[in-house]
Parts: C-alpha cells; sequence; structure tokens
C-alpha cells in the first residue's frame, strides 16, 4: 500500500482508484476498479464488446462512485472522495468545470458549436459527484503506482473475457427528440 493511500486512509476518506481500457479503440473495453475504506479493500470490473477507452476511463469512475451509494455519512455531511486516474480527459474536465458547462449549456461545447462526447457518462458522473466531497487527482499510467497498475490488469482482464456487456450509450445511442412535425399548408406546397 503506497504512503497517499495510508495517509488519506488514516483521515477516512474514501480512494477510489479507476482505469478503463478498450483495444482497438474502439473496440473490447473493460474498467478496473479499486476502493478502499477504513482499511477495507473492493475490487471492481467488467468487460463490453464495443466501447472506446474514453467511455471505460469514465465508466471507471461511474462504477466506483456508485458503489458508494451504501456508504454511510457522518453527521449528515458527505463523505471525502478522492479519486485517483490517469485519464487526463476526466480529471481535467472534472476538476475544470468543463464536464458542468457542457451539462448548463445543453451538452454542447466550444459555444455551442460541438456535442460534447459521453454525454450519458458525463450527466451521471456530474449526478453522483453531487453527493460527495470529490477530488480527481491525475496518475501518471502504467508507472510507478500499484493501484493504478492494478486497475489497469484488471480493465485488461475484464475485456478479454467471453460474453461481454453491450455498451448502450455507445452501441445504441439515444437518438436526439425530434421536434413536432409540422403541419404542412397550401402555401408550403407553392414554393
Amino acid at each position: 500500500m503506497s504512503e497517499t493511500v495510508q495517509q488519506t486512509t488514516a483521515a477516512a476518506e474514501v480512494i477510489l482508484y479507476a482505469d478503463g481500457a478498450a483495444s482497438p479503440n474502439p473496440g473490447r473495453g473493460g474498467y478496473g476498479v479499486v476502493i478502499i475504506h477504513k482499511g477495507c479493500r473492493q475490487e471492481l470490473s467488467c468487460g463490453f464488446r464495443s466501447t472506446t477507452n474514453n467511455r471505460m476511463e469514465l465508466m471507471g469512475a461511474i462504477v466506483g462512485l456508485r458503489s458508494l451509494q451504501a456508504l454511510p455519512l457522518q453527521d449528515g455531511g458527505k463523505a471525502k472522495v478522492i479519486l485517483y486516474s490517469d485519464a487526463k480527459y476526466l480529471v481535467d474536465m472534472f476538476n475544470g468545470g468543463h464536464a458542468e458547462k457542457w451539462r448548463q449549456n445543453g451538452w454542447m461545447r466550444n459555444k455551442g458549436r460541438d456535442k460534447a462526447c459521453n454525454a450519458d457518462q458525463w450527466d451521471e458522473i456530474l449526478t453522483l459527484a453531487e453527493r460527495y466531497d470529490v477530488r480527481m487527482v491525475w496518475v501518471k499510467g502504467h508507472a510507478s503506482n500499484i493501484e493504478n497498475a492494478h486497475c489497469d490488469e484488471l480493465a485488461v482482464a475484464a475485456r478479454q473475457q467471453d460474453n461481454l456487456q453491450v455498451d448502450a450509450g455507445y452501441e445504441c445511442p439515444a437518438t436526439p427528440v425530434q421536434s413536432e412535425p409540422k403541419q404542412t399548408t397550401l402555401f408550403d406546397w407553392l414554393n
């Protein structure tokens, strides 16, 4: 166990490591999660038949935060969660408030010129994060962080399994809401 984990666990914070993998990208994917809280450790992983690396990075964070819903809160306050990830996409967009701005702008970015990718997952991350005091920390991937490396191993092993799950947000994305059909008038036919 690393020194950082020992210090933060002693303060009764929840330590969450999450990683995702897809190969090829897009292709078979998986996520791996390690949760450490009050001396207890939990590992979670799952594989998907067709997805992207970014979606699996986000899915790891989602599953980790979802698993905390049963966590008893002290004095009615929010549990402190430190989420470690090697995905700059996740950490920078969350910490920088970009994902929240996309949500406020109807999942559009670049001043409404571009649609935000993975809006379904970002929406869930933001909703889950509202329940906790979440701080995301970037760690260098595949380096000396033992827990991050283990999450990567879990993610790779998960995507190599048989009977993989369907990433509905990727394979069957929600269709945009269609506006009411316009009633055709005689004047429309004349043009």
